[in-house]
């Protein structure tokens, strides 16, 4: 690689980068550089980090350049940059979990899936923002502020993985690893024209972290530019897929469901006209696009999720006496909701989502993907926490939400892709859920879709300027 090109390294696929690195024509501390100098300078910005690891990431950067140089690389992102969403615990690191409960909090160990993508030799960058207990569409708490979008800084990148995104789409990391437990990878991800993956329940383990406040529903993913990215990522921290006994292989071209709204939920007239024409490529690629409703209730399952969320607050909230002074009041609230679950209505949710999941199952023998767009609204204010109006219905927090929770409930692979721009300029996604354990063929329909009609990255003009 020629020196001039050193600038431009935050452009090149994670693949590529790898494959640079191993051939020796950059070092890892090189590249490393690259990525803090764009930190200094754009992350006061952004907010997107809240704290960078400058003497961890440079030691591990140092036994990386070692390992590579003796030819003993401990996978494809041994020497890559990666960001760590707040609420996933990073030894020696502040994990404040956008809570002033946990501000000067610094755990002296990994999370599961932080240690794991460690010992593959990525180099752990720091923590990015998080709204308060990553449970909000928005990114911003009392601890660490506001983080903005990168395609307009007036703008939130939506949550809970704004700052992983902003991260990302900016060019101040390659690849973040992330949290979804309502959509806030794939929400965030289609408002920055990114890529993010929910993996299926149990292909990314997890423990020694915070107190898990959805049971199972949240899980851990990548955030990437390009499906490809995302797949390396996924590959290094994952567990073997464990494909249900009688799963027919999946089809070449396959029955896709593209649900453009729920019921009377109002959706962005610009999202639904972008998502329309993502859907009409799948179609020029030969696949079978049928456009529906859901075929199934999803309300009752969302329901379950929310009591179970509730319940999972009202747990922290006995653990730890403080947290009626300190965290917010809709916090407070729903841990007061939780409090009042009897243990028969929890039993009942639980029973709920496991009644949901075998549905969902089943469903998946008339189709083999669901398509939907991956947000109801675009960005709005840094500031807010919602969208109060959407194509001039007024929704409350979660109207911009509908299209994700009832994928955390199931448990499904979902991946939100870009689907192009409205007329502002500004990203646009869809989400595409499998069946269960699906995640690898998932990401092949991805990158299929991605080779096809994704010529390049697109960049917002602050990355680049």
């Amino acid at each position: 690689m020629r020196a001039g090109d050193l600038s431009n390294l935050f452009c090149m696929p994670v693949r590529q980068l790898g494959a640079v690195l191993r051939e020796g024509s950059l070092s890892a501390h090189e590249l490393l550089d690259h990525y803090l100098e764009r930190i200094r300078r754009l992350n006061p910005h952004l907010n997107a980090f809240v704290y960078v690891d400058f003497d961890g990431a440079s030691e591990a950067a140092s036994a990386s350049d070692a390992r590579l140089r003796a030819g003993q690389a401990l996978s494809a992102l041994d020497g890559i940059p990666v960001a760590i969403k707040d609420n996933l615990l990073m030894r020696h690191c502040p994990a404040a979990w956008g809570s002033p409960l946990y501000a000067g909090y610094i755990p002296d160990h990994d999370e599961l899936p932080v240690a794991k993508l460690r010992s593959r030799g990525a180099i752990l960058l720091g923590k990015t923002n998080v709204p308060e207990f990553a449970m909000r569409g928005f990114t911003g708490n009392p601890v660490y502020g506001v983080t903005r979008n990168p395609w307009n800084l007036a703008l939130t990148p939506g949550g809970s993985s704004g700052g992983a995104v902003a991260a990302v789409a900016a060019g101040l990391a390659p690849l973040a690893l992330a949290t979804d437990g309502g959509g806030s990878i794939r929400r965030p991800a289609a408002y920055t024209n990114l890529v993010g993956l929910k993996p299926s329940i149990g292909r990314i383990l997890r423990g020694n972290g915070f107190p898990q406040l959805m049971l199972d529903c949240e899980v851990v993913g990548p955030i990437a530019r390009r499906a490809d990215d995302a797949r390396l990522l996924f590959d290094a921290i994952a567990e073997p897929a464990m494909m249900p006994a009688g799963r027919r292989a999946p089809p070449r071209y396959p029955r896709i469901l593209y649900a453009a709204k729920f019921g009377a939920a109002p959706v962005d007239p610009e999202i639904l006209r972008v998502c329309s024409a993502a859907a009409d490529r799948f179609v020029q690629l030969g696949y079978s696009v049928h456009r529906a409703g859901l075929p199934f209730p999803i309300e009752a399952a969302v329901s379950a999720w929310q009591n179970v969320t509730n319940a999972g607050f009202a747990a922290l909230a006995r653990r730890h006496p403080a947290f009626s002074g300190t965290a917010s009041a809709d916090f407070v609230m729903q841990a007061e909701a939780g409090e009042r679950l009897s243990s028969l209505e929890y039993r009942d949710a639980v029973g709920c989502l496991s009644d949901f999941r075998a549905a969902l199952a089943r469903a998946f023998d008339g189709m083999d993907l669901i398509m939907t767009p991956a947000a109801a609204a675009q960005p709005w204010p840094a500031e807010e926490a919602f969208p109060p109006v959407i194509a001039g219905c007024e929704v409350g927090p979660r109207g911009h939400a509908v299209f994700t929770p009832w994928v955390n409930a199931c448990g499904h692979p979902a991946i939100a892709l870009p689907a192009g721009f409205d007329e502002e300029n500004l990203p646009v996604g869809f989400q595409l859920i499998a069946p269960g354990g699906c995640d690898e063929w998932l990401l092949d329909i991805a990158q299929e879709y991605e080779t096809a009609f994704a010529r390049s990255h697109v960049w917002p003009d602050f990355a680049v300027a």
